[in-house]
């Protein structure tokens, strides 16, 4: 059994190379998984588990404190782990450092779905939040949409965010943190939301048309990024529709009769299915990544691969 390291996963992270076996495992046959929380808002035990036809199966297992980020200095929120089963033998392959895994896979989750549902002119990218998944998903945003020329930082905490903008201005894009999200969200082309909030940070009457609004960060039912109106005037996909029923950006829209059911066009695997996607230029799009576990299974497969073909496991 192996025991990666998130500094082993990070030495051959490869952006274009993750989101290729993302779009290619969509293109197979869908998963078999559950999920379970113990908890509240302090603290919580968090688990998914996965069996993916053809690839093996998995399961990740995470501890919850936020209260760590007020920690001097600041500790880690989530420690976790995932733990990948051999496809032939059933043993257990290998157990890789869930952090790491879940940036990476989080961010490329987001962008493979953004391929196609933000417009290929972007310019102006807002991010929310300060954690290493934020990070990840400014950098895939980056790598798919090389039209982006300024960057908007926005966190509750603005002072967490000058490592961000210092290695972002260095790479030579504009950025700036904003104090006055509203604005912001006007501004933007492309918003990506990674909280962990329970009430609506985006709101529906600032964004403007032609706007992808990418919904990274909750995963209960009480998390919200945006708001119902912005949800009512959206179309609509989400990566994985039994993990999406759940989360607070979908659940709460729909029990308050803002959305339907049927205005929710498609997960991952339609969107890595069609041969072709219409887009108009004025239309709101909204995509969900509420998270599961092939995604976690997949890239860390990407992972193993990547370290036997180099030799540095």
């Amino acid at each position: 059994m192996k025991m990666i390291s998130a500094q082993q996963i990070q030495s051959v992270l490869d952006w274009e190379g993750v989101l290729q076996a993302l779009h290619e495992a969509h293109l197979g046959s869908r998963p078999m998984g559950d999920s379970y929380f113990i908890g509240d808002a302090d603290y919580g035990l968090f688990s998914r588990g996965v069996i993916l036809p053809g690839a093996g199966a998995g399961i990740k297992l995470a501890s919850i404190y936020p209260s760590n980020a007020k920690s001097t200095p600041p500790l880690p929120t989530e420690h976790a782990a995932f733990m990948v089963i051999d496809q032939t033998t059933k043993a257990i392959a290998a157990v890789l450092n869930g952090p790491a895994i879940t940036s990476i896979k989080t961010a490329a989750d987001s962008v493979l779905a953004a391929r196609r549902l933000s417009r290929e002119d972007s310019e102006v990218l807002l991010v929310l939040g300060a954690g290493p998944v934020a990070r990840s998903l400014i950098d895939a945003y980056l790598h798919i949409r090389p039209s982006i020329r300024q960057v908007l930082l926005w966190n509750r905490s603005p002072e967490k965010l000058q490592e961000a903008r210092i290695d972002l201005q260095r790479r030579g894009l504009a950025t700036t943190i904003v104090l006055d999200l509203n604005e912001a969200v006007a501004r933007a082309d492309i918003i990506s939301s990674a909280t962990s909030s329970s009430a609506p940070l985006i709101l529906g009457r600032h964004v403007q048309p032609g706007t992808h609004i990418d919904l990274v960060g909750g995963f209960r039912p009480d998390m919200q990024d945006a708001d119902n109106m912005l949800l009512g005037k959206a179309r609509i996909f989400v990566d994985d529709r039994q993990s999406a029923a759940v989360a607070g950006d979908i659940l709460i829209p729909l029990e308050a009769g803002a959305i339907s059911e049927a205005q929710i066009e498609g997960d991952l695997f339609d969107l890595c299915q069609l041969m072709a996607f219409e887009r108009g230029a004025e239309e709101i799009t909204v995509y969900k990544n509420a998270g599961g576990a092939h995604l976690d299974l997949i890239v860390s497969l990407f992972v193993i691969r990547r370290l036997d073909e180099l030799k540095l496991d």
